[in-house]
């Protein structure tokens, strides 16, 4: 099982405690990398790039660095990314990004800028190329339509293009439902993606403030799902149980049918992740995983 978990860097000394405890204790999960968000309108851009070479300097985990295409130019961009390959990051996590005013406004693109993460990936390439140094490019992909999509081909062709500029790997936005992405899965396949799929799988146990993302992202949430959380809104031992509960189904039902990478969006919460990763091994364990050979013939298909 391969898995990665998403930070975000912190605003305060309360919180950047609460980040170093969340690395430091799935820091022995294993991950294959940890990426580090960026905010909007490249709002942390200082803070996220503490935070990476910190995770460089101090432990063996491989950090991602966010990069968005927001509010600056593309110059000012490159010399982010040029800092963070010369500090060590080998993976990057190319985003268009939403405006300051944050998503469901129009995206505007710097008058210098790139005009989203096609020309984004394209570039990073050639900058690690240039430099002579490794880069994997993991992008976005969105298994429900983007809030501004015209349609699923329209997003399909999108992330075929990152793909042909690029991009290794596609990481989804959360959903809460395996046939999502498996429809997702194979309406990509057709329209000629490749590069691995990883699911998203947020751990959000505050279920207002999950219901207020998942409207913002035009991420469905289920009937049963509101019926897991009522009555828990002062009960918050109850509600981390019933989301690590509800992350560790969703990914036994995906790995049920051969997925095997796993990006979790830890919101910086130690014990909730922890238990989520501890249970999911158990499960697997339980369960019995796939043989290796079953293990190929499944990447061959989800790849």
């Amino acid at each position: 099982m391969d898995i990665s978990f998403e930070f975000f860097p912190p605003k305060s000394e309360t919180m950047e405690n609460r980040l170093w405890d969340c690395v430091e204790r799935l820091e022995p999960m294993g991950p294959s990398f940890v990426s580090v968000t960026y905010g909007a309108g490249g709002s942390t851009r200082e803070r996220t790039h503490a935070t990476l070479e910190r995770i460089l300097k101090d432990t063996s985990l491989k950090p991602a660095a966010h990069l968005t295409c927001v509010g600056a130019s593309k110059a000012d961009v490159l010399a982010v990314a040029r800092a963070y390959l010369k500090a060590g990051v080998r993976r990057i996590v190319a985003l268009r990004g939403d405006p300051p005013t944050g998503m469901g406004t129009k995206f505007e693109p710097h008058p210098q800028g790139f005009a989203g993460s096609v020309e984004l990936v394209a570039a990073l390439k050639a900058l690690a190329s240039d430099m002579a140094l490794p880069l994997e490019i993991s992008v976005a992909c969105y298994p429900e339509p983007h809030p501004e999509s015209r349609s699923l081909a329209a997003d399909i062709a999108l992330l075929r293009a990152k793909q042909e500029a690029g991009a290794d790997e596609a990481i989804t936005q959360f959903f809460f439902e395996p046939e999502i992405y498996f429809d997702f899965l194979t309406a990509a396949r057709a329209g000629g993606v490749t590069l691995p799929i990883r699911p998203g799988i947020m751990l959000q146990a505050n279920f207002q403030g999950l219901a207020k993302m998942a409207k913002a992202v035009n991420a469905s949430v289920p009937d049963w799902l509101y019926e897991l959380y009522a009555g828990l809104e002062e009960d918050s031992e109850t509600r981390d149980l019933v989301t690590a509960n509800i992350a560790v189904d969703l990914c036994r039902k995906l790995a049920d049918q051969g997925v095997s990478e796993f990006h979790f969006y830890t919101l910086n919460k130690a014990p909730l992740a922890l238990s989520t990763c501890r249970l999911l091994k158990l499960s697997m364990q339980t369960a019995g995983l796939p043989s290796e050979q079953n293990q190929r013939e499944v990447s061959h298909v989800t790849r």
